[in-house]
């Protein structure tokens, strides 16, 4: 059994977007009072931890990812009594609290950057990543950035280009300065002391950059060259995913263990080696205790993806330990993608929650999954987000994802706030799945039933996978002794054969007969052993 030290083991993590989730003073922008209020909602559904994407000082270019005081609370949001408030309230409820890092970059308000970029030999003029021009007054080599264009943006004073992953206003910090490290790291103890449980890091991989300042190469996968963002058309082999990383994730590590019952999930991005670096990163005990990529946040839904992904993190780190997740703030909706493997957008809601819930490793659950929520709908003038407004209409941006919290149908705003006009528009199809209208039969309804399942079923949070031989579009597997997960990800019904005897504890338009198993469409059947 997973220890009290050792919680963050199969625990389930619901991800809060602050600006989203509940306004509690009518400006239309969520805030951490609105978070307080509404946690009760959350620790209903029976998850055992909370994530909340930033909250910290931010002129909010990209939505406050770009931080310019690691150490404070931005008023949107309210003030550090408010934080502590929630904090308090969470831990009554027993949940624990997990805050984003964003440490591979800062705001280009950030006072330290506002003083790097004064001089050459100013005390922070080595913070950040600077680079002389080329000859002919090209940036020193050819990276670029997520959001498009160069990822170098040229300053005046300094007559040397900076360097930033994302946004120009988000200048990446330079690690191979100790002292850059040991200030993030005393950033990162401010709110250990505070109290909070642990840390997602934002970019984890992105931290270190290739010193020498090699060029990228040209992205080998087939995709590549029909990517809309030119940075996926690059082989990111030297402007992120250094091996001086792990030097710094283990000394991350070393001050969460000077404290009890703290974890750390680091997102790991990239296109060629996702899964290799989530195990490398968490792999033995100096590292990260958790790691999350990309890799089921894409439109495949099918038994071999699944599979191939579960099984390739623990062959290439049996030691590691993973955080899947369906949806996030940066992602579509996961119904939404998989809409046409299924005649019911309910059904789909429960089976993909049933899927995911049954998975071995911790898992992440982001607001609104459990109402079956899909993308909103938005004008190119309703957008807010940098990449959809840069790259629309062919990428639309991830506004769809970030809409608000719909509490009460028949409330104004759904219930999310009193204003006039909310940060992001809140739209029917949306208001129609308000926490209000989730019934005895509702997607809110299976969400809390197969949470208390996995929390009474040891199986289902500490059982190793045994991957059953099944054809598409069957995925099928054991955890631990005694639990089998048998799924049709499709809107085909189809009969198999069991290789084993089982009762269903939890099912889904299915049906067991002897040893045959008849699925409806999206039907499954989480079954004991008999």
């Amino acid at each position: 059994m997973t220890s009290k030290q050792d919680w963050w083991r199969g625990s389930v993590t619901y991800q809060i977007y602050p600006r989203s989730f509940m306004d509690s003073d009518g400006d239309g922008i969520g805030d951490l009072k609105g978070i307080t209020e509404r946690l009760d909602h959350i620790a209903a559904l029976g998850v055992d931890a909370i994530w909340l994407s930033p909250v910290f000082p931010s002129p909010m270019a990209d939505m406050g990812y770009d931080v310019s005081d690691y150490c404070g609370i931005d008023p949107t949001f309210g003030t550090m009594d408010d934080f502590d408030a929630m904090l308090d309230r969470a831990h009554a409820l027993g949940l624990k609290v997990i805050i984003d890092q964003v440490l591979s970059h800062a705001s280009d308000q950030h006072p330290f950057f506002v003083e790097s970029r004064q001089s050459r030999d100013n005390p922070k003029a080595d913070w950040f990543v600077w680079a002389d021009p080329k000859p002919d007054g090209t940036p020193p080599n050819n990276w670029l950035a997520i959001f498009g264009g160069a990822s170098w943006e040229w300053d005046a004073r300094r007559r040397q280009y900076y360097f930033h992953n994302f946004l120009r206003e988000q200048p990446d910090w330079n690690f191979h300065n100790p002292e850059v490290q040991d200030y993030l790291l005393d950033c990162v103890r401010f709110w250990l002391d505070r109290g909070v449980d642990g840390f997602r890091l934002d970019t984890v991989n992105f931290y270190v950059h290739d010193k020498m300042l090699r060029d990228n190469a040209a992205n080998p996968l087939p995709w590549a060259q029909q990517a809309v963002r030119p940075f996926e058309m690059q082989y990111t082999l030297f402007s992120k995913n250094q091996p001086e990383n792990i030097a710094f994730l283990e000394r991350l590590r070393a001050l969460l263990d000077e404290y009890d019952e703290r974890t750390m999930v680091g997102e790991v991005g990239d296109s060629h080696h996702s899964i290799d670096l989530m195990g490398e990163y968490t792999s033995g005990s100096k590292r990260l205790h958790m790691a999350y990529s990309f890799e089921l946040l894409g439109p495949d839904f099918s038994p071999g993806h699944f599979r191939s992904r579960i099984e390739a993190f623990f062959k290439g780190a049996p030691d590691g330990w993973p955080c899947w997740a369906f949806s996030n703030h940066d992602v579509p909706r996961h119904v939404g993608r998989w809409l046409d493997h299924s005649e019911d957008q309910d059904e789909l809601a429960k089976q993909a929650a049933a899927l995911l819930l049954s998975f071995e490793g911790s898992i992440c659950i982001y607001q609104g999954e459990e109402l079956g929520q899909v993308d909103t709908v938005l004008t190119f003038e309703e957008l807010t987000d940098p990449e959809g407004i840069n790259f629309w209409p062919e990428k639309t941006g991830r506004d769809g994802c970030r809409t608000p919290m719909v509490w009460d149908r028949d409330a104004p705003n759904g219930g999310f706030s009193k204003a006039n006009r909310t940060w992001l528009p809140i739209k029917p199809p949306q208001q129609a799945r308000a926490v209000s209208t989730q019934g005895e039969n509702s997607v809110l309804a299976f969400y809390k039933e197969m949470l208390a399942l996995r929390r009474a079923e040891a199986d289902l949070r500490d059982g190793k996978t045994v991957f059953l031989d099944f054809p598409e579009p069957v995925l099928g597997f054991r955890r631990g002794d005694d639990m089998v997960c048998i799924y049709n990800l499709s809107a085909t019904p189809i009969s198999v054969e069991l290789p084993i005897d089982i009762r269903s504890v939890l099912d889904q338009a299915a049906a067991i007969e002897g040893r045959a198993l008849h699925l409806g469409a999206n039907g499954f059947v989480i079954g004991r052993v008999s």
